[in-house]
């Protein structure tokens, strides 16, 4: 097999490619040829030093073409355009056989703990696949990681179909999670966004209102579901408490960089839910990703100028200096691995 390229992260600020051998797929396994690999926040963590630096490929919003497949495998083929989900789990125990493999103990996630798609082939077992929509080119195949996410936090949240939602953030999960919360039939959903450019975005998406950050509490009507996007050091958390509506519900996505501290005495007296939201799973037969293919494949027009920039392989430490830098106007950039 030829050499190939895969990413590593060098240090704090500095990633590199590297010549990498791939592996052919085991048994069970598929090689995937990949077209497109996000650069998420979770990504840009490590690479502004506030996560550890992954000893493995990192990648996890991936797209591409199945190009060899192992011994045992079904359904799959060479040459068939695919998403993976990147979660490899046990499969046997009772949180993976009812769905909830994303709480499977043995649960590793590629990219972080097994080699991910920052890279010109990864493989991966033939369950993470799923079929990318005609509708759904390899950039729309790449944002279904991300919007998986946020529609299993919107699963979460309960129905909110006819209800008022407020996104906390618009960066590239915000701006998703508003148009999955009017795909799945909200009655309003409004945004908080820093930037003039994710300003731009979430009214191109249809949002009803787009505040900003420091002008939340403002928003009318008040929400019934609250989705948290930003983590870090924000007081999101906090602001989520004091504009949620009585007997809401918060759905935190973000990553924080501390313990939060919250007015439990408003979560009590407002009987609000506070959920926490971990990636995504498979409920009563559907995955998350089936949905989120489903909403990128209904909205690709709309969605795809959510893809702002997109680097070679070779280019990725400018990519990923322009993914952190807003000023960029980057929403969401992607690596171009395979020429």
């Amino acid at each position: 097999m030829a050499v190939e390229r895969e990413l590593r992260a060098a240090a704090i600020g500095r990633v590199e490619t590297v010549a990498a051998a791939p592996r052919g797929p085991g048994s069970g396994e598929v090689r995937v040829s990949v077209r497109r690999c996000g650069i998420c926040g979770s990504d840009l963590h490590f690479f502004t030093g506030r996560q550890p630096l992954p000893a493995v490929c990192p990648g996890h919003e991936i797209s591409g073409v199945v190009a060899a497949v192992g011994p045992d495998v079904d359904g799959w083929s060479p040459g068939q355009r695919v998403a993976v989900e990147p979660l490899v789990r046990c499969g046997h125990c009772p949180r993976c056989r009812r769905g909830d493999y994303h709480l499977c103990r043995q649960l590793r996630i590629a990219g972080v703990a097994v080699p991910g798609g920052m890279a010109d082939s990864l493989v991966v077992p033939d369950y993470t696949l799923f079929r990318l929509p005609d509708a759904v080119d390899f950039e729309l195949g790449a944002l279904a990681e991300p919007m998986a996410v946020v529609v299993h936090a919107l699963r979460l949240a309960g129905t909110v179909e006819g209800t008022s939602v407020l996104v906390l953030g618009a960066g590239s999960i915000g701006l998703l999670a508003a148009a999955a919360a009017r795909h799945l039939g909200a009655g309003s959903v409004a945004i908080t966004a820093r930037h003039e450019h994710q300003r731009a975005a979430a009214r191109r998406l249809g949002c009803d209102r787009v505040l900003d950050p420091d002008d939340v509490q403002k928003v009318e009507p008040r929400p019934c579901v609250v989705i948290e996007t930003v983590g870090g050091s924000a007081a999101t958390v906090p602001d989520a408490i004091r504009t949620v509506d009585r007997g809401g519900t918060i759905v935190i996505i973000g990553i924080f960089d501390a313990p939060l501290r919250i007015d439990s005495q408003a979560l009590l007296v407002k009987e609000i839910r506070l959920v926490g939201s971990m990636v995504y799973n498979r409920t009563g037969g559907k995955a998350d990703f089936d949905t989120a293919l489903e909403i990128l494949a209904a909205h690709a027009s709309e969605l795809r100028p959510l893809v702002t920039h997109v680097f070679a392989l070779q280019e990725a430490q400018i990519g990923f200096e322009t993914a952190a830098d807003k000023k960029t106007g980057a929403i969401k950039v992607m690596l171009a691995p395979t020429s």
